[in-house]
């Protein structure tokens, strides 16, 4: 396989979903992955899971014999699997939407198995879409991107662990377009 750039290969639909479902420090066989992408063909889902792996996104970080077949797990590699800025700034505005598009699919995808459940209840799960206009400078606006990146940080390297629940955090950050206050 020639080699992809970052963002052409977390990009992709199903390839983001896969990521997507591996956050938190998840380890997943396929079969595991399978199940909660269960609108994936199997064979689409093997196809883009070994494009990962052999892209170095993912990582097996065991494999056990189960009937006759080698059964693997993946978790997401060390590696950054974060679009650098190279890359970012070469991609077309069309890119942009296509990855845009495909990390909105994800989000509702992710929250359609969680409405799926059945046994929800948005207030004691936690569960919070919101939409904030904040007004701010560039340097005030990176201090605060800064922010909750430090206490991201902190809350990831906690890990799985009893008791705790795995939760899915997506932060887009837009330039409005309105007019500026006097």
């Amino acid at each position: 396989m020639a080699r992809q750039n970052t963002a052409d290969l977390i990009l992709h639909p199903v390839r983001l979903r896969i990521m997507q479902a591996m956050l938190g420090g998840r380890q997943v066989t396929t079969a595991q992955l399978a199940d909660e992408l269960d609108d994936v063909s199997t064979a689409t889902l093997y196809r883009q899971v070994a494009i990962l792996v052999e892209a170095g996104l993912l990582s097996v970080v065991s494999e056990r014999r189960v009937r006759g077949a080698v059964e693997r797990t993946l978790a997401l590699s060390e590696s950054p699997t974060i679009v650098e800025a190279d890359d970012l700034a070469a991609m077309t505005p069309e890119d942009h939407k296509r990855g845009f598009a495909a990390f909105v699919a994800g989000l509702l995808a992710t929250f359609d198995r969680y409405v799926d459940r059945g046994d929800i209840d948005l207030v004691r799960d936690q569960v919070a879409y919101r939409q904030y206009a904040l007004w701010m400078t560039d340097d005030e606006f990176s201090g605060f991107l800064e922010g909750i990146g430090e206490v991201y940080r902190r809350s990831a390297e906690q890990g799985p662990a009893p008791g705790r629940t795995r939760r899915v955090l997506s932060l887009v950050s837009l330039p409005a377009e309105s007019a500026p206050r006097d």
